[in-house]
């Protein structure tokens, strides 16, 4: 029997609003920190599947959320392409070479690096009851090239950029190969019972609309077309992070099945732009999720009305914030939850 959240995003509209939180398996968590410093750091807790099941699991357990999400990173594909992936304390990840300075022909592949994640799946759907729904997730082209071509995260994604309008051969040589990879990856994970998966594109609102076009909408709708091919009964969730007006022609583009609205959004116009039925998650800004109190709930029953008449997954404009008190976590539960029509 599938769940709510699962119904939902198959284009449902019950009762109540299921609720899942972007990175709700992580460092606001105590339980999590405990396992990350027993493990050594981050790297070493994704590779190992039991502990990175455990991760997966914990907000379940404590809160009850009706899905999944599971704890990996959007650039294990680039590792698994061949580049060096390093997370360093203060610092964030580092892939190297760079391929701003060196050519994508110079990685060679390390399939085998996906295999720990799609058992991490495996062992959280052994665990799961029926009425959670499993999440699985990839970066989208653009987003994983950034960092690709930078080594590192950047404010702007200036040599993402650079190379998109300097050298428009290469850097789509970057792009298809990181598609055929995430195809790949997301069918993985689907065959060890990812039961949904979300695109992550998390810097696409840094494009022109003619780059938005060409980086965004056109690889996210190459890779859902191929992942439904042999999923068809898989969800996808896109999550183009700051499109803006962009967000509508993605949701129509792309053949996603639902379509994640960030926090700079207003769901007023996002109900009323977007194709008619099409179930939407989102936007509760992180920042106000970690203030609380009355403004928070006032803003989250605000945006339970705007999407009534639609499937709609509650959820963060982005990632939860790690300082958010539990709290916090818990008075948001309980508003969605009693919200009723």
């Amino acid at each position: 029997m599938p769940g709510l959240l699962l119904d939902t995003l198959k284009g449902t509209n019950g009762s109540r609003r299921p609720l899942w939180l972007m990175r709700q398996a992580g460092r606001y968590l105590p339980e999590y920190r405990a396992l990350r410093a027993e493990k050594g750091g981050f790297l070493a807790l994704v590779y190992d599947s039991e502990a990175a099941a455990e991760v997966t699991l914990q907000p379940i357990d404590r809160f009850g959320f009706d899905g999944a999400i599971l704890f990996s990173d959007i650039l294990i594909v680039p590792y698994a392409m061949g580049q060096d992936l390093q997370f360093l304390a203060g610092e964030g990840p580092h892939l190297s070479p760079r391929l701003a300075d060196s050519a994508l022909a110079s990685l060679e592949t390390v399939p085998e690096r996906l295999t720990p994640i799609y058992r991490t799946v495996e062992l959280c759907v052994e665990r799961l009851d029926d009425t959670k729904t499993m999440l699985g997730f990839a970066g989208s082209p653009w987003t994983v090239a950034t960092y690709m071509v930078n080594g590192e995260g950047s404010r702007d994604q200036h040599a993402a950029r650079e190379m998109a309008y300097g050298d428009q051969a290469a850097f789509k040589a970057i792009i298809d190969a990181i598609a055929d990879v995430t195809v790949e990856y997301l069918i993985g994970q689907a065959k060890a019972g990812a039961e949904a998966v979300q695109l992550f594109d998390s810097w696409s609102g840094s494009l022109a609309p003619d780059e938005f076009e060409r980086w965004v909408i056109a690889p996210n709708a190459a890779i859902t077309a191929r992942f439904k091919q042999a999923c068809p009964d898989v969800p996808v969730i896109g999550f183009p992070k700051g499109a803006g007006e962009k967000l509508v022609a993605y949701a129509r583009e792309t053949g996603v099945d639902a379509v994640g609205v960030d926090e700079t959004v207003d769901p007023v116009w996002a109900a009323r732009e977007l194709p008619a039925g099409m179930p939407v998650q989102g936007n509760l800004d992180p920042l106000i999720l970690l203030s609380g109190g009355q403004r928070m709930t006032d803003r989250a029953k605000f945006i339970l009305d705007c999407f009534a008449d639609r499937p709609h997954v509650f959820n963060l404009g982005h990632g939860i914030g790690k300082e958010t008190p539990i709290a916090h976590v818990e008075e948001l539960l309980a508003t969605v939850r009693t919200w009723s029509r």
